[in-house]
């Protein structure tokens, strides 16, 4: 695995690989690495693909009362990982280098940005757009692998490749959970025992919802209903939104058909958690 900390060096690094006949596959992250990131390299490297990695926490996606100064942060444990599960090339760039004083030039989402996570995160998806579609620009991969579990982000993300004309493919990975169905991520650790088994309500409802719709329900009310059921025992959890959606803009459906996406996000004391599960998909 080579490290590269620098544009010039990332493009030295795609042009060699192109040359001798590689696919690149790329995986944007954040750093503090787990199964669910590694996943994710796992599904490049299934497709034939020399894997670029990069990590970078991005101060754009992150609102001003957000936790960017706080965010996990272990370099050496993510070049151990990355390493380890076959990343080619480790992209490590500055914030100084991805904005450089005076950047300007933001990618702005439309309409299907403003709901769910866009609404309760004002400004969060266009720090997203941005900062993928400037590694999309100086990796050029021929297929990117996002996670499930941020489910709008991926939307947003295909639509902006579908919408610019961008040659490459988007791969959505599935959501990886502990083995008691809690969805991994990097704001686990914050999560004390208690807060922890709080944080299980979310995948419980969800697993309820899939269950009663498996069983014949379709009605979409009923579904968050079933959701919400769990986390509404502990007065700790704030729950931010149930969405029962269509998968291409994200629109709220009342009637829960194949490919209906049901996610939600709450507070469980001061850790914020997301989950979703994509009906006739998934079995959480």
């Amino acid at each position: 695995m080579v490290e590269l900390h620098d544009i010039a060096a990332l493009r030295s690094w795609t042009r060699a690989a192109r040359a001798a006949g590689r696919r690149i596959g790329l995986v944007p992250t954040m750093g503090a690495l787990h199964e669910g990131h590694l996943s994710l390299v796992e599904v490049a490297r299934g497709r034939d693909t020399a894997v670029v990695m990069s990590l970078f926490v991005n101060p754009l996606q992150f609102g001003p009362t957000e936790d960017f100064g706080r965010y996990p942060r272990d370099l050496e444990r993510d070049r151990a990982l990355a390493r380890a599960r076959g990343v080619e090339a480790l992209f490590i760039p500055t914030v100084d280098m991805m904005y450089p004083p005076g950047s300007e030039t933001r990618v702005t989402p439309g309409e299907t940005a403003s709901r769910w996570e866009g609404a309760v995160r004002p400004g969060h998806f266009t720090g997203v757009l941005t900062i993928v579609a400037k590694l999309f620009h100086l990796v050029g991969p021929d297929l990117a692998v996002f996670g499930q579990k941020d489910i709008q982000q991926a939307v947003l993300v295909r639509r902006m490749v579908r919408d610019l004309d961008w040659p490459l493919e988007i791969v959505l990975a599935p959501t990886v959970r502990e083995p008691d169905g809690l969805a991994l991520s990097s704001r686990n650790a914050y999560l004390d025992a208690g807060a922890r088994q709080r944080g299980l309500t979310l995948s419980a409802g969800l697993r309820d919802a899939e269950a009663a719709w498996q069983g014949g329900e379709r009605s979409a009310r009923r579904l968050r209903e079933l959701v919400q059921a769990p986390m509404a025992v502990f007065p700790e959890i704030r729950v931010e939104y149930i969405a029962v959606v269509e998968p291409d803009r994200l629109t709220p459906v009342e009637v829960a058909t194949p490919g209906t996406i049901i996610a939600t996000a709450a507070h469980v004391g001061p850790t914020r958690l997301i989950d979703n599960l994509i009906l006739g998909q998934d079995a959480i």
